[in-house]
C-alpha cells in the first residue's frame, strides 16, 4: 500500500555523454526535484543508446520524462504538464529592453558613486544615457548584416543610403563613448541629435503615420522587440542627451568635472 506521504515518481531518460550532457537533461531533473518528483534517472551514454531509445519510443530528441507510465515529452512538454509557461521564440517582447536599460542605469548610479561619493547626481542621467547607447551599439555590432536588413524597414535615410544601416551603430557607439568620458562634445552632439533626430522622426512615421506593425532592430537584427513607444523614447533620449551636453556647461558649470 503507497504511503500518503510518498513522493510521486517520475522516469527521465537524458544523454549522459563524455562529450556531451544535455542541458535540457539537467533542466528536466532539476524541475521535476523542485516539483517534489523522486527521480529515476536514466542516462544514456552513447549514441547507440540514444538512437535505439528514439526508435523505441518513437521520439525525434531527448530527453524524454515519463510520469505513471505515461510519456509526457520533452522538456517544454514537461513545463507545460506542471501547469509552467513555455517560452515562444516568435512572440514579441519588451523584456530585452528592459533588462538593457535596468542594467545600463544600475551601472550609472554605480559610476557616480565611486566618482562623487553619491549615486545621484548630474552625470548618473548623462552615464546613464551614453552607456546604454555603448550597450546598443554592442548588440547590433554582434550581428551588423541583421541588423542592417531590420533598420532599412523602417528608417528614412538608410532607405536612400544604404550604407547607412552600417555605420549607424559604430556612430552610436562612438557618440555612446565619447557621452560616457564626456570629451569632444563638438563630435558626440552632432551625432548624436542627427541619429537620434532621424530616428525619432523615421519611427514615429512608421508606426504612428503608417500604421506598421514591426520589429525594432534596436537591441540588434535578431531581437522581437515592438517597434514602437520605447524606440521612439530611445531615439528622444540621444537628441535631448545631446542638447544637455550643449548647454549643461553654462547651466552647471563645472558639472563634468570628477572629483
Amino acid at each position: 500500500m503507497t504511503s500518503p506521504t510518498a513522493r510521486p515518481r517520475a522516469t527521465l531518460y537524458r544523454m549522459v555523454m563524455p562529450g556531451h550532457i544535455c542541458p535540457y537533461g539537467r533542466k528536466a531533473r532539476y524541475l521535476l526535484r523542485r516539483k517534489g518528483f523522486e527521480v529515476e534517472d536514466h542516462w544514456l551514454t552513447t549514441r547507440e543508446e540514444v538512437d535505439a531509445f528514439k526508435a523505441g519510443h518513437g521520439v525525434k530528441t531527448t530527453p524524454q520524462t515519463f510520469i505513471d507510465g505515461a510519456r509526457i515529452g520533452g522538456y517544454d512538454d514537461l513545463r507545460r504538464y506542471l501547469g509552467l509557461t513555455v517560452r515562444d521564440p516568435k512572440a514579441t517582447s519588451y523584456r530585452p529592453v528592459v533588462a538593457l536599460f535596468s542594467m545600463t542605469a544600475l551601472m550609472a548610479l554605480a559610476l557616480s558613486h565611486a566618482a562623487f561619493g553619491t549615486p545621484l547626481t548630474a552625470r548618473t542621467a548623462e552615464w546613464f544615457v551614453g552607456l546604454s547607447m555603448c550597450v546598443l551599439a554592442l548588440l547590433k555590432l554582434q550581428d551588423v548584416e541583421s541588423f542592417s536588413s531590420m533598420f532599412l524597414n523602417y528608417d528614412l535615410l538608410a532607405q536612400r543610403w544604404v550604407p547607412y544601416a552600417y555605420l549607424y551603430p559604430f556612430a552610436e557607439g562612438l557618440a555612446g563613448v565619447l557621452m560616457v568620458a564626456g570629451a569632444l562634445t563638438w563630435l558626440s552632439v552632432p551625432l548624436a541629435l542627427t541619429i537620434g533626430g532621424i530616428g525619432a522622426v523615421s519611427v514615429f512615421k512608421a508606426v504612428y503615420i503608417d500604421r506598421r506593425e514591426l520589429k525594432c532592430a534596436c537591441v540588434g537584427g535578431g531581437s522581437n522587440v515592438p517597434l514602437g513607444f520605447v524606440s521612439l523614447t530611445e531615439n528622444l533620449m540621444m537628441v535631448a542627451m545631446a542638447v544637455w551636453m550643449l548647454v549643461a556647461p553654462w547651466v552647471l558649470p563645472g558639472a563634468h568635472a570628477v572629483a
